[in-house]
């Protein structure tokens, strides 16, 4: 079964995970399960080595518990938030059906892998989904003042003994945090961690922390599994049959949200 067909499939929601398990038990891209868990290699200045391709579970609803993942049940919704989710109608043209962007938090939920690229000054995170990239600046920057909000948002990274912790903000508001449309606004801060535990695992967790949306910060915690191989091209508009046929709206950029 071909990834573009795949595309197809996970776009159209039917039977995501079949066609994942489908796609990765031909290609064995893991390389099967290990005898024994080996321990966590490093690099020349000991820092864990996260370099490599890594799958993760596919979440498109982050509330949810399930293999390799745990999700916050009950989301604390505050009363615009609570606004903003009631009137998501991805009937009504999902960006992502249009082949924008995914956004960041979105992108890492996706059924498909990502590659990181350590290096002691710059994480980069790969994405198979439309070959997307992100860098995570590591030398001690902050974040810059009166950013402009873009779709995967500005990060900085830093080491707390083995877990690289990310820093995210200024996420585009047009951007969901899930296929299934929890929302965010643009003072959106997502803290994610990145833990190798063995030489085939490694720990991912997400804190969502957006006041306007949310009266506190709410987590999402997964298990990655080391890739054997290489990512692969990945074209969204290909085989976008059902935005040039007119089966789905394409996407417009909505109005300016008033100051609430």
């Amino acid at each position: 079964m071909s990834r573009h067909l795949c595309s197809a499939v996970c776009a159209s929601g039917v039977l995501v995970l079949g066609c994942w398990a489908t796609l990765a038990g031909s290609q064995d891209r893991t390389g099967g399960p290990p005898a024994m868990a080996a321990s966590v290699p490093r690099l020349p200045g000991g820092r864990p080595d996260l370099n490599g391709a890594w799958m993760g579970p596919y979440v498109p609803d982050m509330t949810k518990t399930g293999r390799n993942q745990r999700g916050t049940s009950e989301l604390p919704f505050t009363p615009a938030g609570l606004k903003d989710w009631q009137s998501y109608d991805a009937g009504k043209g999902d960006y992502t059906g249009s082949c924008m962007p995914f956004g960041l938090s979105r992108s890492i939920n996706a059924p498909y892998p990502l590659q990181i690229v350590q290096t002691s000054k710059s994480v980069v995170l790969l994405f198979e989904v439309n070959n997307w990239f992100h860098p995570v600046l590591m030398d001690g920057r902050e974040h810059p003042k009166d950013l402009e909000p873009s779709w995967f948002g500005h990060s900085i990274g830093k080491w707390d003994g083995d877990t690289l912790v990310v820093d995210t903000i200024g996420v585009h508001d047009w951007t969901k945090l899930d296929t299934i449309g929890h929302p965010h606004s643009e003072n959106l801060h997502l803290v994610t961690t990145f833990r190798r535990t063995d030489f085939d695992h490694m720990t991912f967790t997400v804190t969502v922390d957006d006041a306007e949306t949310y009266t506190k910060p709410w987590t999402n915690e997964r298990t990655f599994r080391r890739l054997d191989g290489e990512l692969i091209e990945y074209s969204c508009m290909e085989n976008n049959k059902d935005l040039r046929e007119g089966h789905i709206k394409f996407w417009v950029p909505p109005a300016p949200k008033k100051s609430r």
